[in-house]
């Protein structure tokens, strides 16, 4: 197969506008968190791009795409250091280079783990954080990768995911909620965002990234891609307007934090939708992405369960809401390559996403708990009560975001 120099010239730009996402969750992070704690929390996206990037191309990219071992993970050395792939080696089905492929999908791998960040911020060392950037990649991101796009068992099942639900937010949320039971309230109380425009700043970024996220997932430039761009400014804007309007009515005042977190939530929850559905379902589920996940922030905020950035709520329950809202309203009237969901005729295609995102929340829940207890036991998790107190920039860093930070 010949390379087609405009899906790569557009895959090339998909992938460098999900790489500025990780960056743009920095300032998001960091926006949020108080002035103590800013360059321990940008600190954690930024090193992913390093970490994870190295893992991929040791062994990462072979778990996910490799030969399928027991529907489960691919084969680790298929591609182990990127062997077996020449520079003029084009993907199967597709027009691009494999190390294209590779390098779009690495973005993805580089900004999960790092979503997970915000449920924990000034609680975790940067010891344990770093190990368990690697074990969790290991043992909860690439499996899925390999079960839902790499060809395993929920693939050959008929979970669809256009650009990670269950693959990316479902299971970064839940995961989010583990490291919430697991490490316990934060001690030192941090009620306000110390810098909203670093919050304006990151959505935005991830916003403007998002459009590579979702409409690069085509892998191509035809009328899918088209579709995920146009239901991904759609779901973002109809959330944040919508978290805006309830924000309004229940506590008498709009906030620009509170529609940027609603944008978040919305662009979270089309993402597995995004090439499936009609701008109209897209419009649904934006009004869906606006309400539901505020509910839950608000119930995890009665629970007095400390997620700090409400990760669990915007990425956990948003990514949750769009694979169920993907089976009920998937129509091969906008991709014959999709399938029909629950309101269109098709039961069964609502209950096999159904087992896919219930599969994800148990497993990443689960191994993600287990994998903090063992990490525990090597070097501790939680920082200490001083550091805490101290913030976590001088503390674990020596350095602060701000001269004379208190």
């Amino acid at each position: 197969m010949q390379i087609n120099f405009s899906d790569t010239a557009f895959m090339l730009l998909a992938t460098a506008l999900v790489f500025i996402m990780t960056p743009g969750l920095a300032f998001f992070y960091g926006g949020l968190v108080g002035r103590r704690n800013v360059s321990a929390i940008m600190m954690q996206s930024f090193v992913s791009l390093g970490v994870t990037t190295m893992l991929w191309v040791t062994v990462g990219y072979s778990f996910c795409f490799g030969s399928d071992i027991g529907g489960i993970i691919g084969n680790p050395s298929d591609f182990f250091l990127l062997s077996g792939i020449a520079a003029g080696d084009i993907y199967p089905d597709l027009g691009i280079p494999v190390y294209l492929f590779v390098a779009y999908q690495l973005m993805f791998a580089i900004i999960t783990p790092a979503l997970i960040t915000g449920a924990f911020a000034n609680r975790m060392t940067f010891k344990a954080y770093l190990t368990f950037l690697v074990s969790w990649q290991l043992l909860v991101y690439y499996p899925f990768v390999h079960m839902v796009w790499g060809g395993g068992w929920m693939a050959e099942y008929g979970v669809l995911d256009f650009a990670g639900g269950i693959v990316v937010h479902t299971i970064a949320g839940m995961a989010a909620l583990a490291t919430v039971f697991f490490l316990g309230k934060r001690r030192v109380s941090e009620p306000e965002p110390h810098n909203i425009p670093f919050v304006a700043l990151g959505t935005a970024l991830l916003w403007f990234g998002w459009f590579g996220f979702n409409a690069g997932s085509a892998l191509a430039v035809n009328e899918i891609t088209t579709l995920a761009f146009i239901n991904t400014q759609i779901g973002g804007a109809f959330a944040g307007v919508t978290w805006m309007i309830l924000e309004w009515q229940l506590k008498k005042k709009p906030t620009l934090v509170g529609f940027c977190v609603g944008v978040v939530a919305g662009l979270a929850t089309i993402t597995p939708a995004a090439g499936f559905v009609t701008p109209q379902s897209a419009m649904l589920i934006g009004i869906l992405a606006g309400s539901i996940p505020y509910a839950a922030v608000a119930f995890r905020q009665k629970r007095n369960w400390d997620d700090a950035l409400d990760v669990w709520g915007v990425h956990g329950i948003g990514g949750t809401v769009g694979i169920l809202a993907l089976g009920l309203l998937a129509t091969k009237g906008m991709n014959p390559d999709g399938a029909d969901g629950l309101f269109y005729g098709n039961s069964s295609f609502f209950v096999k996403e159904l087992v896919g995102v219930l599969v994800g929340i148990v497993w990443a829940f689960t191994v993600t708990s287990g994998l903090l207890w063992a990490i525990n036991k090597v070097t501790p998790v939680r920082v200490s009560d001083a550091d805490e107190q101290a913030g976590l920039d001088n503390a674990l860093h020596g350095e602060t975001a701000y001269v004379g930070a208190d």
